[in-house]
């Protein structure tokens, strides 16, 4: 009988972050094919526990080790040794013990690791098929940090990064029996980086709960006041996001609030820095931390926006904004990747000037920003759900659905 091994560099649940989503929905799929060993990390014990208590019932075995590696050692270790950061900062001899003695069982027929991080554990000889859900080139993304903050006394890491990184990538997509990515755009940068083909490289895209994600659905009401309301959700500590919302807070409202003077920005989601509560200051703005539901707050913008200079993949924020009707505008590399039409399901603009433009269009008329919400809906009910998005996987691990 088939049993996979489900690596993953955070445990899935609760999906309540980009990443999480993708691995949930990953591991529904594959446990609809065969029983799963669970093998993962998690950032701190209070979500190792949420995970333990939901997902042991579903798992043919399951272990969480809660990671503690320091960014600081984990650079010096990566110098000393010449490994990614990345690797040595999801590191854990505790884990890597657990799967070899589960490898070494003998009832492991098939491996699927998420996200690159989670490599280093796949064992050097395995029979079975493994696949290797990389998500995003995150080595070309350290290459964008690296671009952009090339006068910052850090430069040399993330220069470092993306270079060891992108060799380190290549290698394991040469011995995974298919690598895969979370949009075409992402697969075809790594096919050019790497040299390999598309027999080895693949694109499997994220989809949308459109249930959950509904307009229809009875909501507590938040965001009330004067003026309208321009939304931003994601994880607020993540270095893009917090580039976004600043940028957004300082340069793209104060051109708003010149055309409507009421205007208002609220910063949704966990875990604000300082620089991002500091934005607060600032006429209009609102940072409400972590909040139990992002919907309300997305039922109740007039405009969701994802003014990202950096993004990577697909991103979530907006297939879940778009999932609830609401009007979305984004900048071309927050929206690439996401199959939706630029003036018909969202208004793409890039630009200080394009942006705030963009969002009057909104604020200007209901009708149109109503029209826009529902025709971004249409397309997420079409192109969007999870069964669809992960049904190649059986045939990826050549297992009957």
């Amino acid at each position: 009988m088939p049993e996979i091994l489900f690596l993953v560099h955070r445990a899935p649940w609760p999906p309540d972050r980009g990443d999480r989503i993708r691995s949930w929905h990953m591991f529904e799929a594959l446990a609809k094919l065969a029983p799963v060993h669970l093998a993962a990390l998690a950032d701190n014990e209070a979500d190792a526990k949420l995970a333990r208590e939901k997902m042991a019932p579903l798992c043919k075995s399951l272990t969480i080790e809660v990671r503690n590696a320091s960014r600081p050692v984990a650079l010096a270790q990566a110098v000393l040794t010449g490994d990614p950061v990345s690797n040595r900062l999801f590191r854990s001899a505790a884990l890597a013990r657990h799967i070899d003695a589960l490898i070494g069982q003998g009832g492991i027929s098939h491996i699927v690791a998420f996200s690159g991080q989670m490599a280093q554990y796949l064992p050097a000889r395995f029979d079975g098929p493994v696949l290797m859900d990389f998500v995003d080139v995150d080595s070309a993304k350290f290459a964008t940090y690296a671009e952009q903050d090339r006068r910052q006394p850090l430069h040399w890491v993330h220069k470092r990064e993306a270079r060891v990184l992108a060799a380190y990538e290549a290698v394991v997509a040469r011995h995974a029996d298919t690598s895969l990515f979370v949009s075409e755009a992402e697969a075809a940068l790594f096919r050019g980086q790497s040299g390999l083909g598309d027999d080895k490289v693949r694109a499997v895209g994220n989809g949308i709960d459109t249930e959950h994600f509904d307009p229809a659905v009875p909501l507590e009401t938040v965001g009330a006041g004067e003026g309208p309301l321009a939304v931003f959700t994601g994880q607020m500590d993540y270095r893009p996001n917090i580039d976004a919302v600043h940028w957004f807070a300082s340069g793209i409202l104060p051109l708003i609030r010149a055309r409507h003077a009421s205007a208002r920005f609220a910063i949704v989601g966990r875990a604000p820095t300082g620089e991002v509560r500091a934005l607060e200051k600032l006429p209009g703005v609102t940072v409400t931390g972590e909040v139990p539901d992002v919907r309300p707050w997305l039922a109740a913008a007039d405009a969701v926006v994802a003014p990202l200079l950096l993004a990577r993949g697909v991103q979530n924020k907006l297939l879940e904004a778009m999932a609830m009707a609401r009007p979305v505008v984004a900048s071309t590399a927050a929206a690439t990747g996401i199959d939706a039409v630029p003036g018909e399901h969202l208004l793409v603009a890039d630009g200080t000037e394009a942006m705030a433009d963009a969002v009057c269009t909104l604020f200007d008329d209901r009708n149109v920003a109503a029209k826009m919400g529902q025709a971004a809906r249409a397309q997420m009910i079409k192109r969007y759900g999870w069964d669809a998005r992960m049904a190649p996987l059986g045939e990826l691990l050549g297992l009957p659905a």
